[in-house]
């Protein structure tokens, strides 16, 4: 190597942006477009029976995913990842969007945040048992005062009380952490889009016989809302934020990212706030400060191991 070549590639390695920062970025802003899916789905109900919403959202984004993976001309995964796949399918494509869809029939979208606050460590749990990693200790403790605090901070602004889609909300909390870290080791092996857009199309069959039992019992009321409310849990949280929260989690690992995700009930406060009219107390601000000082400290740890 001439020394020209060795000071052009260390210039290239100079200027190249981090993995980590990149990833980071991704997994934030499939946080982001996770945030709205609670909200959006209260909207979606105004049209929508709970069983119509899900199979239409997911049968909208397999519309999608199958388009854009048969206009890249994709080919089909090995056989080795369809099991995988099958369980993403069940998590993130099914499970998680059909529980948490009957319990916001009487939850709000603030308490239903409380599952987005237990995910980060579901998630970290079901990792390190999936693939034999094991986070340092100060990453543990971390975890949990971020756990904590959010556990905390939902369950307060829902006055204490427990619905009775508490049971809905638990059984979401452990399908979609399964799906994530499932998804998330195939998004090392596969672009994230390919998992998500693969998966969709897996639970596409089961999708459409569904619909056709539910539309025909579920009366359809159309409004702006519950058109807006389906798109944007069919594109925006079910192919867009699972496509950027994947290709995230492939280049910062499972459990760095599912930290980012305490932000995502006070972000889902916000909106509820916003766009649904529900209140949120003043102690919000001093939660988001706790919240973001604990993903500082994972992060940290991560990095330091």
């Amino acid at each position: 190597m001439t020394a020209q070549d060795s000071a052009t590639r260390s210039t290239s390695i100079a200027v190249a942006p981090p993995a980590g920062r990149s990833g980071t970025l991704l997994a934030g802003l499939g946080v982001v477009a996770f945030s709205l899916t609670f909200p959006s789905t209260v909207w979606g109900l105004e049209s929508f029976g709970p069983w119509s919403l899900v199979t239409l959202r997911s049968l909208l984004a397999a519309l999608i995913a199958g388009g854009v993976l048969l206009a890249a001309r994709v080919p089909a995964p090995d056989r080795r990842h369809w099991s995988g796949l099958a369980v993403v399918a069940g998590g993130v494509v099914i499970g998680f969007p059909l529980l948490t869809t009957l319990a916001l029939q009487t939850s709000t979208s603030s308490h239903a945040a409380v599952v987005v606050g237990l995910l980060p460590l579901t998630t970290a749990v079901f990792s390190s048992l999936r693939t034999g990693t094991r986070p340092p200790r100060t990453f543990w403790i971390a975890a949990l005062a971020g756990a904590a605090v959010v556990i905390a901070f939902t369950v307060q602004q829902s006055g204490g009380a427990l619905s009775a889609g508490d049971l809905y909300l638990f059984g979401a909390l452990l399908v979609c952490a399964a799906g994530y870290t499932e998804g998330g080791r195939l998004a090392g092996v596969m672009p994230g889009w390919q998992v998500i857009g693969w998966a969709l199309v897996l639970a596409a069959p089961l999708m459409v016989a569904g619909a056709a039992v539910a539309l025909p019992f579920e009366p359809v009321r159309l409004t702006a809302h519950g058109v807006v409310g389906l798109v944007w849990v069919a594109v925006g949280s079910t192919f867009v934020g699972l496509y950027v929260w994947y290709r995230g989690m492939a280049q910062i690992g499972v459990p760095r990212a599912s930290q980012l995700q305490l932000a995502q009930p006070l972000l889902t406060l916000v909106w509820s706030f916003l766009l649904l009219g529900e209140e949120v107390s003043a102690a919000a601000p001093v939660a988001a400060v706790a919240v973001l000082v604990c993903i500082a400290a994972t992060q940290r740890s991560g990095a330091r191991r």
